[in-house]
């Protein structure tokens, strides 16, 4: 067992764990830990940009007040306003440290998305946004000495006692060397769940792992239920699939069906712009009434629509087609969790020394909903608010280490291992997906009671952790869907199929409470 101590654990190597690095970096030494490698993440593929009040015209009244109405009566307004408020200043300290966004005109260029009143959407080689804001931050932070990467490094759990976190055990995916890492503060930045979907635009590794570490830690996770599904995902015959932003649609794009109707305009006023939830359901219910659904944007400026989307523009011609001429078919897939670990205004969870931020938090930026390109955003603001809180509350406090079993693989698991995921990703995707009912959800519920029963787990086996982290993010999203009989942004149903003012509240769950309404 390999022991280290830094001052700041990081784990995830997202936007928001990148930024948290170097901001921590400026303050003493950093940890951080990443399951696969810097380039594997929602915030790498993340084509829209970044939304920010920078913009004469526009006001931070404007994006607090868009940001709400997107979260459908469940956001936190003093952590929208936290968001919009820093948003400006995080944007220009990444400005200052050297990252570059597309200017016109010698201006920053501005974009507009479903749900922005104002165009406020920052973007960097056109549709490469979270790419190039990842791969400037992975430089920056190689070349810093206060920072060590641990790559394809898996975390197993934290080290905790009396509900303080001290820090994080690991296993190196490759060699097998096993780590406990030690610090004042811990920072979980894993993303969110979406992965665990059987269509979905996240990385097979965005399965809930820091959702489970925090929970089995004892820390609140909230709004588990509400999961955006990204209205245009390239939909194939074969099943392959990539997204398309929504910032096409913010150049003009139009949604048409199989008869050429652009059906958005009969259901929202703001047509093709209306908030995501609204956008992928009116796609669905398309789609189930056997009509495909396409985006055209043959109407548009050619020229500009291959400048300004041209890592879409070439992904689409591998399939055939023109995306500045032809009818791109498109379907909603699983995108971005909403819920997670439930923070405080500086990040903080319900467990000591333990932050969270980016996707894997739930800190009531949300709401039920989230506003395009508002995720890139909270991960600077609330990463930095992370280590600020840590700086703040940094104690000397040490824990006597106990003699951890290590941890090994079983290789005879892999190949049940990757069924069973297979297998959890369909439960999820036909019965607790965009659309959900009362009796689809039981039944996934008993489903995954029955692998959960059946798996012949294996004390300290790393395929057999996997097989519990999974089952438990998804339980957790289950139970939640269950509880909340309505309709409201991300969560769905055909059984409840109106908003309840009694259900203007958040689901919490504690792995010692059960469910909590809050």
């Amino acid at each position: 067992m390999n022991k280290y101590s830094y001052d700041y654990l990081i784990i995830g190597s997202g936007l928001a764990g990148l930024y948290s690095a170097a901001y921590a970096a400026r303050f003493g030494k950093v940890a951080l830990l990443t399951k696969s490698t810097i380039e594997i993440s929602n915030s790498y593929w993340a084509q829209g940009g970044i939304a920010a009040v920078i913009n004469e015209e526009d006001k931070i009244m404007f994006h607090v007040a868009d940001t709400l109405e997107a979260g459908r009566g469940l956001c936190n307004k003093d952590a929208v306003e936290v968001l919009v408020e820093d948003g400006q200043f995080r944007i220009h300290d990444l400005i200052e440290m050297g990252m570059r966004f597309d200017t016109e005109n010698g201006h920053l260029a501005l974009g507009l998305e479903g749900g922005h009143s104002k165009r406020r959407i920052l973007h960097a080689g056109g549709d490469s946004t979270g790419k190039l804001i990842v791969e400037f931050l992975k430089h920056y932070i190689k070349n810093n000495n206060n920072i060590v990467i641990y790559e394809n490094t898996f975390v197993y759990d934290l080290v905790v006692k009396d509900k303080k976190c001290f820090g994080a055990k690991a296993v190196n995916n490759t060699t097998l060397e096993n780590y406990t890492f030690l610090a004042p503060g811990t920072i979980i930045a894993t993303g969110g769940a979406s992965g665990i979907f059987q269509r979905t635009t996240n990385p097979r590794t965005s399965s809930g792992d820091g959702i489970y570490l925090a929970y089995k830690a004892g820390a609140d996770v909230a709004d588990m239920e509400f999961i955006q599904f990204h209205p245009t995902v390239y939909h194939s015959p074969s099943k392959q699939s990539f997204l398309i932003s929504e910032a096409v649609r913010g150049e003009g794009a139009y949604l048409v069906n199989s008869k050429g109707e652009r059906f958005m305009r009969e259901i929202d006023p703001k047509a093709e712009l209306a908030p995501r939830d609204i956008v992928a359901k009116s796609i669905f219910y398309q789609l189930k009434n056997k009509e495909k659904v396409y985006l055209s944007l043959a109407h548009l400026d050619a020229d500009k629509i291959k400048k300004r989307f041209s890592t879409i523009f070439e992904e689409i011609k591998k399939y055939g087609l023109d995306l500045t001429k032809d009818l791109v078919p498109v379907a909603p897939a699983a995108h971005y969790f909403v819920g997670g670990i439930k923070t405080d205004l500086d990040s903080k969870t319900s467990v000591e020394n333990l932050c969270a931020c980016g996707e894997s938090a739930s800190n009531g930026v949300h709401g039920a909903n989230r506003l395009a390109s508002n995720s890139l955003l909270e991960c600077l603001v609330f990463g930095k608010r992370a280590v600020d809180s840590i700086n703040k509350n940094k104690t000397n406090e040490v824990i006597e280490l106990e003699d951890y079993s290590l941890i090994f693989r079983n290789e005879k698991n892999y190949l049940e291992y990757e069924n069973l995921k297979e297998q959890i990703a369909h439960i999820m995707t036909d019965n607790c997906g965009i659309i959900r009912n009362e009796n689809d959800l039981l039944y996934a519920q008993s489903e995954l009671q029955k692998i959960d029963e059946e798996f012949d787990y294996i004390e300290n086996e790393i395929f057999s952790i996997q097989i519990k982290m999974l089952i438990t993010a998804a339980n957790l999203i289950i139970k939640s869907a269950i509880e909340r009989k309505e309709t409201r942004g991300g969560h769905i149903r055909t059984d409840y199929p109106n908003e309840s003012n009694e259900y203007v509240i958040h689901l919490v769950q504690n792995k010692e409470f059960g469910i909590i309404k809050k």
